[in-house]
């Protein structure tokens, strides 16, 4: 490292709560239940959890047999929490498939310091078993008048040093000096800068060539105490820019991605009644001659916004013409869908989250038949649907707004996917036989027969026609 110095702790909280893993996006982490104070007169202590992991499930954290922090969940930060010092009982309760729980942890008997900062962390992966706690400990201090803090860790398990630049706006690397340069589980101490506009920018170390994150301009505010966790990318353009970072204030945290990540989107022609198209991307033809049922795989293009055209193949006849909006950092599945013969043609965006995490397999079922109407789908240990309830019921075709069940967590397994007519248990689609993987992703879209109508069939994707 340059001058910076690498702060490691060997306390047992860190064997107790780092090892907490926990998963992806749009979850909420709760508000912390700080436990019954010992009968003594203590100090306190802070605590924060951050779920650094990109495989793993999401967890609680328990204290004294109590929720603590509740769905810690991949790139999410809690707030600070602030706790009496003295002996505490620590346990980390995985959360799976269905929403049981099993301890991981503990519980563990551990003695809490006063005027200290404990910044815990789930590091590493499930799927090679190098998931494994971390803890940065720091005593709890008021940053200086018109200066903001950060402290930068290194948290992407790779064997790959990376360089930290906090410069101006748009200056030449070249002539810059990192501020850091640090292995995978390195991390700076506290660092005040001056408060005002910056930016950052981590590159393979000794290589400004080597871009691996660009901030854009962020603003560091006066009194703004942030800790910045370098997180592997699991949104769009992940080979590129393989860094987000999770910035944690105290409150909560946000991930910030790459400014050139990108946007990801892949096309699918599920039109059933509807000849091979030429997609066109703002008057550019990008994809040609893509028949129904094909899709294609993930083109990664700049976040802006695009005028989509999807024209008859090799012609000028224009049967989808519309302007999308790609947001930086997302993914998406742009589907051609309705009938040709009704001239119901339509896009459908839908957004994908394509987070592996290796304890469930992620299902989602897509309507996109319009001759099949409102339908009901099962997923069943059996064939048998006679007794089962449907998992979604009365999913309709909608042009407009397409219909999804989202994704959907499930145990590894056998199971069994049936699609009927709303109301009724007549199979439409299956019953279908599914081995669900750990760790897989799996999306199924229901389209109408070849050349139109009934009986509905099933455009398989992802890992059901993938060995990734």
């Amino acid at each position: 490292m340059n001058n910076f110095t690498k702060v490691l702790s060997a306390s047992a909280l860190a064997v107790a709560l780092a090892a907490c893993g926990s998963s992806s996006s749009g979850s909420d982490v709760g508000t912390p239940n700080p436990p019954s104070p010992p009968p003594a007169d203590p100090g306190n202590f802070e605590i924060r959890v951050h779920h650094a992991s990109a495989d793993a499930p999401a967890v609680n954290i328990t204290v004294n047999g109590d929720i603590f922090l509740d769905n810690v969940d991949y790139q999410v930060s809690s707030g600070l929490a602030s706790v009496e010092e003295g002996t505490y009982d620590i346990g980390v309760d995985a959360i799976l498939p269905g929403g049981d729980t099993a301890t991981v942890i503990g519980p563990l008997s551990l003695d809490l310091e006063a005027d200290m900062r404990y910044d815990v962390f789930a590091l590493g992966r499930v799927d090679d078993e190098t998931l494994e706690p971390f803890i940065v400990a720091n005593e709890i201090s008021d940053v200086s008048g018109g200066n903001a803090r950060i402290q930068v860790l290194h948290g992407v398990p790779i064997d790959v040093a990376v360089d930290v630049y906090l410069t101006e706006v748009n200056a030449d690397l070249s002539a810059e000096q990192p501020a850091a340069t640090l292995a995978y589980q390195e991390h700076t101490p506290q660092v005040e800068v001056p408060a005002g506009f910056y930016q950052v920018r981590i590159t393979v170390a000794g290589d400004v060539d080597a871009l691996l994150f660009d901030s854009g301009e962020v603003s560091l505010p006066a009194g703004a105490d942030l800790f910045l966790t370098a997180t592997p990318n699991v949104a769009a353009n992940a080979d590129e820019r393989p860094i987000a970072l999770l910035v944690a204030d105290g409150e909560g945290s946000a991930v910030l991605y790459s400014v050139d990540t990108g946007a990801d989107i892949r096309v699918v022609h599920a039109v059933a009644d509807a000849p091979a198209v030429d997609i066109l991307v703002n008057d550019a033809v990008a994809i040609s001659e893509l028949a129904f049922p094909e899709f294609t795989g993930y083109v990664n293009l700049a976040a802006d916004e695009y005028n989509i055209k999807v024209n008859a193949a090799g012609t000028e006849t224009t049967v989808i013409d519309a302007d999308v909006e790609l947001m930086n950092a997302w993914q998406y599945s742009i589907l051609a869908v309705g009938e040709l013969g009704e001239g119901t043609i339509a896009p459908a965006v839908i957004r994908d989250f394509n987070r592996r995490v290796t304890t469930e397999a992620i299902v989602r079922i897509v309507h996109a038949s319009p001759a099949a109407g409102p339908v009901d789908i099962y997923v069943t240990a059996t064939d048998d649907i006679t007794d089962a309830d449907p998992a979604f019921a009365g999913v309709d075709f909608d042009a407009a707004e397409i219909q999804a069940t989202g994704n959907v967590s499930l145990a590894p397994g056998e199971y069994y996917v049936t699609v009927t007519l709303a109301g009724t248990k007549d199979a439409a689609i299956g019953p279908v036989m599914l081995d669900l993987m750990g760790g897989g992703l799996y999306t199924a879209i229901a389209v109408d027969a070849a050349d139109g109508g009934l009986p509905p069939q099933l455009i398989l994707m992802d890992d059901f026609v993938s060995d990734e």
